[in-house]
């Protein structure tokens, strides 16, 4: 069964900028260093030859990843300014903490919570999901418990 992978399009163009990275100069590269490290002979102790393999592996798999999110991946439009969606950048005030955040809402191939991107599907992007600013929205937490958090401002990232 396909699985739908939701992308925002910056996230879409950063996938496809990553593939043509890995297949132009990087996994190129890496074939080389392994012929460099053929041409000195005995293999079974060459630490320059096991690691580049294991780059070589790293990459590829990498590429897999990245064919994968882009056979499946659904960039999302947003319909409406006003509502949280994919693609919604949000500010918002935690009541708990008394503390202001400010995310981007992608879907979870794209989350990165340090770079300021967080899933729809996360506890908070749930949460968030299709509401306004100026609302109160009560987030579950994943081991029990609940706080509640101000919407500040919505915006299209």
């Amino acid at each position: 069964m396909e699985n739908k992978i939701i992308l925002t399009e910056e996230g879409k163009i950063e996938l496809e900028k990553r593939r043509y990275e890995l297949n132009n100069i990087l996994i190129p590269q890496v074939v080389e260093r392994i012929k460099a490290a053929k041409e000195q002979g005995d293999l079974s102790e060459n630490a320059e030859y096991t690691s580049a393999r294991d780059e070589q592996a790293r990459l590829n798999g990498e590429l897999q990843d990245i064919e994968y999110k882009l056979k499946y991946g659904v960039v999302a439009t947003v319909v409406n300014a006003e509502i949280i969606q994919v693609g919604s950048k949000v500010t918002y005030k935690d009541l708990e903490e008394n503390a202001e955040y400010t995310f981007a809402i992608v879907g979870t191939a794209e989350a990165d919570i340090l770079n300021g991107k967080i899933s729809n599907e996360s506890p908070i992007g749930k949460a968030l999901y299709g509401r306004k600013a100026g609302e109160t929205v009560t987030v579950l937490k994943p081991k029990g418990g609940s706080y509640s958090i101000e919407i500040l401002s919505v915006e299209i990232n």
